[in-house]
């Protein structure tokens, strides 16, 4: 089965959580995408969404979905987006597309986060995929420096501008054994906006070819 295929699994599945009169949180990437072209085969029923990235919102538009900002409708009952990587324990690397800040701050405000991905997401341990820093540019070098004695080699994504304003550093030849712990130890780092590590608030459920994959305990 293709990649395209089973990520339109994955999303046509994740509608299924969708419920009536909802404002629903809707997050970045192609496998997203799909799931946004379903929403829309169900726009009448949903009051509207609150999306993660200017991309997503364009998206969203162009079907005739009503996009608010999170500010104006409080706590969401669910929240659907991709990732980059996902070990056993629905922990999460995210922010390929640099939407990492935003899709955070919808996770946690959602009741309910459905991660959908295709077979190629999982990993054993988090870090094959280099882990995304959103970071303010003046604090691009120290914050660079801290995660050095961290053990991280960071490179920085030069041309991409968050839709924060922000910059983003890559963060290679880590093996993540710890993610909720160096996930706190990011944040403490003075001048990052928020790491790509999502595993103080992991995914509630990741599906995966039309499949609720079990949680490992």
């Amino acid at each position: 089965m293709s990649r395209d295929a089973q990520k339109k699994l994955a999303a046509e599945k994740a509608l299924e959580y969708v419920e009536d009169g909802t404002v629903v949180g809707v997050g970045t990437g192609s496998t997203v995408a799909f799931f946004i072209d379903g929403l829309a085969r169900m726009k009448g029923r949903i009051e509207g969404a609150v999306s993660s990235s200017e991309q997503s919102t364009r998206q969203l538009k162009s079907h005739g979905i009503p996009v608010f900002d999170l500010n104006a409708v409080g706590p969401l009952k669910l929240y659907v987006d991709g990732a980059d990587e996902c070990d056993p324990y629905n922990r999460l690397i995210k922010g390929g597309g640099a939407a990492l800040t935003r899709e955070k701050i919808i996770a946690e405000a959602s009741e309910r986060f459905i991660c959908i991905i295709d077979e190629a997401k999982q990993v054993e341990v988090l870090g094959q995929f280099p882990l995304p820093v959103e970071v303010i540019p003046m604090a691009r070098s120290l914050v660079a420096r801290r995660i050095v004695e961290l053990g991280g080699q960071p490179v920085w994504r030069e041309g991409v501008t968050t839709d924060n304003g922000n910059w983003i550093l890559d963060v290679h030849h880590w093996r993540i054994t710890d993610p909720v712990g160096l996930e706190a130890k990011l944040n403490q780092i003075v001048g990052v906006v928020a790491c790509g590590l999502f595993a103080a608030r992991p995914a509630d459920d990741v599906i995966i070819n039309g499949q609720v994959r079990v949680v490992a305990r």
